[in-house]
């Protein structure tokens, strides 16, 4: 009999989180949400009042800040709640609810943007400095940078009423692919049937037997094959609904129009691609590397995941995961690792897989609630203490800027955020490195972080890659066809991976697989994340409580900085190529070792 997920109701409450930090109960969020809800139509009492003076303004940005700090809550709850089990009705409708009453919302203050800019230069300016508005300076500096590309009161709540309907690709997505696919069983390592699910085939890709992994390949690609056109049709409508807004408010570009926010120039992406691509032949040579090791006639992606050495002794337990990943941390210093390993060994993380559960892995760390983390953690699968200390890294993040900074410059941008998470990563590395008993161990843990680093550095980067190309073509008015999906894709494959390598057609339906491309121009900041963490852990590892200290200080730094700030007040620029040279150098030390230890 296959091995079934457990449901639900038969998880252990000590193995699951606990959200009252956020709500006690269902019954407590649905007495707040409608008072949240009761309270949109108080924005019109502020509409045509801005220009009244700083006071008047000063009291519209409260409220709107305590109106959303109160929304924050009500979205985190619900949506926590519907990860859980994606099948459950009673979730997914007080999320959807939630989500209407913010889509009405949105529409409500959707006048507050345009009514500000339309404010005189001399007015502006004199609201920048009021004593009043001294909590909201520095939102109202970075509002005046949306000046060209905010449009009339009429346009903007136009485009407020749509937004609902503009994530509907996203959810339509995340429900197929979480719910609805149906994968079947595979063949395991002891040679009985299991179930093939979202989070299983990291798992599968993982078995020394090239069979297992084979086997998962083949039928997980062969159920997305069987929904391969509603899945471009879902991918070509995220991309079209970027583009349109981009064009909408003027930006040259999506790429562009997503950076914006961030105060990050176009070349610090074209750099990170420019960057990978110049060291392709080094992962090209890593691929051979492991089908020479692997004693393999050709070497496929389904190869790739697995360790090239036999399978170590890589058990952990969840305990003794959150050991060593605290120990490997204790550079942080107390504070940092004892409020971490309370809330691990307490409630502040679902910890393993069940019926309907959101697959992968997340933190969600809110003003007001822990920060929680999502796992479908495997004691068999190594990589799962680091996806622990990843997010953590993540949590962490949160807690320390949530502590340190005002609601409005709490959350921190994502760019910034994956190095939080991946600077936890290389201090597991290092400390399970220094920790390895032979160099066999070692030329594992080798083997893990050169997979770690082509899997955040070069594979994000081709990720980003086909955002860029793909957006594009989309600007460019050319047709986004599921042929033109795997054209394009199946050329990256070939570039990324080399000629040498053995690519399956089916790999070309991978593109229709990945969730982050539902928020475009994101996975960039993956690379840039691990770049600068491996820079920084260096910089805190080899120095003392002023290099800890201004890493602690950017952890921190919420938002209140723009991210390129941040990272060079931590002592890293990103605006320069070095980062990304250093990390791929890096890599490239680490394939020679490996090589030579094997």
């Amino acid at each position: 009999m296959a091995k079934k997920l457990p449901l639900r109701s038969k998880v252990k409450p000590a193995d699951t989180w606990d959200l009252s930090s956020l709500f006690p109960s269902d019954k407590a969020w649905e007495e707040a949400f409608v008072k949240w809800e009761k309270k949109i139509k108080r924005y019109e009492s502020f509409r045509g009042k801005l220009g009244d003076g700083p006071a008047a303004l000063a009291k519209c940005l409260k409220f709107d800040s305590a109106f959303d700090r109160d929304g924050e809550r009500i979205a985190y709850y619900a949506m926590l709640k519907t990860t859980e089990d994606q099948a459950n009705s009673r979730y997914q409708e007080m999320s959807g609810r939630y989500e209407g009453a913010a889509s009405r919302a949105a529409q409500a203050a959707s006048f507050i943007r345009p009514e500000i800019l339309g404010l005189s230069q001399a007015k502006l300016k004199k609201y920048q400095t009021a004593k009043e508005l001294a909590p909201y300076r520095l939102t109202l500096e970075r509002l005046v940078r949306y000046k060209p590309h905010t449009l009339s009161d009429a346009e903007e709540k136009l485009l407020a009423m749509q937004s609902e309907m503009a994530g509907s690709t996203s959810q339509i997505f995340r429900q197929l692919t979480d719910a609805d696919l149906k994968f079947g069983t595979v063949t395991g390592d002891d040679g009985k049937p299991a179930e093939l699910s979202q989070s299983s085939f990291a798992v599968f890709l993982h078995s020394p037997k090239r069979s297992v992994r084979k086997e998962a390949f083949t039928k997980f690609y062969e159920e997305f094959a069987d929904h391969e056109n509603a899945l471009a049709a879902t991918l070509k409508g995220s991309i079209q609904k970027d583009v349109y807004y981009a064009q909408a408010r003027g930006y040259s570009s999506a790429r562009e129009a997503s950076l914006f926010g961030d105060d990050v120039p176009v070349s610090v992406y074209d750099n990170l691609v420019k960057a990978v691509r110049s060291r392709l032949p080094a992962v090209h040579k890593y691929f051979e590397l492991r089908r020479r090791k692997m004693k393999l006639k050709e070497i496929h992606q389904y190869d790739t995941y697995v360790p090239i050495l036999s399978e170590l002794d890589t058990r952990h337990t969840w305990d003794q995961a959150v050991k060593k990943v605290i120990a490997s941390l204790a550079p942080m210093g107390d504070e940092y690792c004892n409020t971490l390993e309370a809330g691990l060994r307490g409630r502040w993380c679902d910890r393993y897989p069940n019926k309907g559960k959101n697959s992968g892995a997340f933190s969600a760390g809110s003003f007001d609630g822990d920060p929680f983390i999502l796992m479908n953690y495997q004691p068999d699968v190594l990589d799962h203490m680091f996806t622990l200390a990843h997010e953590a890294g993540h949590s962490m993040h949160s807690w320390y800027s949530a502590g340190n900074q005002p609601y409005e410059y709490y959350n921190y941008t994502i760019f910034v955020a994956e190095v939080a998470s991946t600077f936890n990563e290389q201090l597991l590395s290092g400390y399970l490195m220094e920790q390895a008993k032979s160099d066999k161990e070692r030329a594992y843990l080798l083997n893990r972080e050169i997979d770690a680093i082509r899997g955040t550095i070069v594979r994000q980067t081709m990720f980003a890659e086909f955002e860029k190309l793909t957006h594009e073509l989309a600007e460019a008015g050319e047709a986004l066809t599921l042929e033109r999906f795997r054209t394009v894709y199946r050329e990256l494959l070939d570039a990324y991976f080399g000629e040498k390598f053995a690519i399956d057609e089916q790999l070309e339906l991978e593109c229709l697989r990945i969730p982050h491309f539902y928020n475009a121009f994101y996975v960039y900041k993956y690379a840039t994340g691990l770049s600068a963490a491996i820079a920084l852990s260096q910089r805190v590892l080899t120095g003392g409580k002023e290099e800890l200290g201004d890493y602690l200080s950017f952890l921190k730094g919420g938002c209140s900085k723009y991210p390129l700030e941040l990272l060079r007040d931590a002592g890293v620029d990103m605006e320069s190529p070095k980062p990304v040279e250093t990390a791929l150098d890096h890599f490239e030390r680490l394939v020679d070792e490996l090589d030579t230890l094997l």
